[in-house]
């Protein structure tokens, strides 16, 4: 059974901040019928998601590739890491902390790595594909110590099923992202990873994404350890196991296939609901609705990115009206919304438009009733 803090809870807010957050650029989100013929066979490549920027410059007739070229030239993706360590000289964590308590969250998760493999943490397992690819602050630490400062519980999101240091093939659909679950040394450096992060922090919430590049038991194991560490912690439903068939999407009739079923699958419009792992406490719908009795939590963003996209367009962002929707249904649900902010990488600044989003959250929130309902 899913911690009762958690069910109460009703409101928290995720940050993704990479260095992606640098360039902060991704095309308007487009339904994937509506793609050009590339894009099509390659939706990932095209994603309004800003945060799979590196994977969409692997895609040489990508829009992002073409800002890339006309803004940056030739000047690598590894770049923008040094200029996110620079900005962090303006980063106020104390003032973010109490921006997400004034819009009502009970709960901050933190990306702590990407799929890009930066860590927001000296980590003591050192990447041997990428020096120095991490922040030279504590952010975790710090972030953590300011969240909680405020009253808030604290949250980890890691990306364990991809990690682009250890594999950097082009990832266009679905069936590309399942392939490139990384092998070789990555379960153990992803395991070593996760576990200082506990070890640290004793982190209310464990949100994996994508997978885990280990077996049915490393996952157990790694929950137990876990557990044990955080008896009120809860667990998210994206630490799917390790499946050697992965492998076999790599050939281009099997891939097919997979994508083919995944479009089938998929919740409509641009969201989806992960499948059920073995081990989990909550379910994570994404940019959709989830059915069934299962505790769930609606994670989006305030525009169609995650990661901050200075391209969004006005149409792109939440209206007061559908954020008022979107708090008063789920918590008539009894579900929680995890609603995410992508800061700038520039500056370490909540963008103006998303900013006036978590004001209008704290408009929204002062009616709650103390079930987390919103009267009316």
């Amino acid at each position: 059974m899913v911690a009762s803090w958690w069910t109460r809870a009703g409101l928290g807010i995720f940050v993704h901040w990479t260095p992606a957050s640098v360039p902060g650029w991704a095309p308007p989100y487009v339904p994937a019928d509506e793609l050009p013929l590339a894009g099509r066979r390659a939706p990932l490549g095209w994603t309004s998601y800003a945060e799979w920027y590196e994977n969409a410059l692997r895609f040489p007739g990508s829009p992002v590739s073409a800002h890339h070229r006309a803004t940056y030239g030739a000047r690598p993706y590894t770049a923008f890491g040094g200029d996110f360590n620079d900005a962090l000289a303006n980063w106020d964590p104390t003032e973010w902390a109490r921006g997400f308590r004034a819009a009502g969250a009970r709960y901050a998760v933190l990306v702590t790595k990407h799929h890009d493999g930066f860590c927001l943490w000296p980590s003591e397992a050192v990447n041997p594909h990428r020096a120095r690819w991490h922040t030279t602050r504590d952010v975790v630490g710090e972030f953590a110590e300011a969240v909680r400062a405020e009253g808030l519980r604290f949250g980890v999101y890691y990306s364990g099923g991809l990690d682009w240091t250890f594999d950097d093939r082009p990832i266009g659909t679905g069936a590309d992202t399942v392939s490139a679950v990384p092998r070789g040394s990555y379960p153990a450096y992803a395991g070593a990873q996760v576990r200082e992060l506990i070890r640290r922090h004793r982190p209310d919430i464990l949100w994996n994404d994508i997978a885990w590049p280990g077996s049915r038991t490393d996952v157990q194991r790694l929950v137990e350890y876990y557990r044990f560490a955080v008896p009120h912690g809860v667990v998210n439903d994206r630490l799917l196991p390790y499946a050697p068939m992965w492998r076999a999407l790599r050939l281009p009739g099997a891939k097919a296939l997979y994508d083919s079923w995944e479009r089938r699958t998929v919740a409509q419009g641009e969201g989806f609901v992960p499948r059920r792992p073995p081990y989990y406490d909550f379910r994570t719908p994404e940019f959709a609705r989830c059915s069934g009795s299962d505790p769930y939590e609606i994670t989006r963003g305030i525009d169609h990115s995650f990661g901050y996209n200075r391209n969004s367009p006005p149409e792109a962002y939440l209206s007061r009206e559908a954020l008022e929707s979107l708090v008063r249904e789920t918590a008539a649900d009894g579900g929680n919304l995890l609603l995410d902010v992508g800061p700038r990488g520039e500056d370490a600044k909540i963008p103006a438009a998303q900013q006036l989003r978590l004001e209008w959250l704290a408009e929204l929130t002062r009616g709650l009733t103390p079930d987390g309902c919103v009267p009316g």
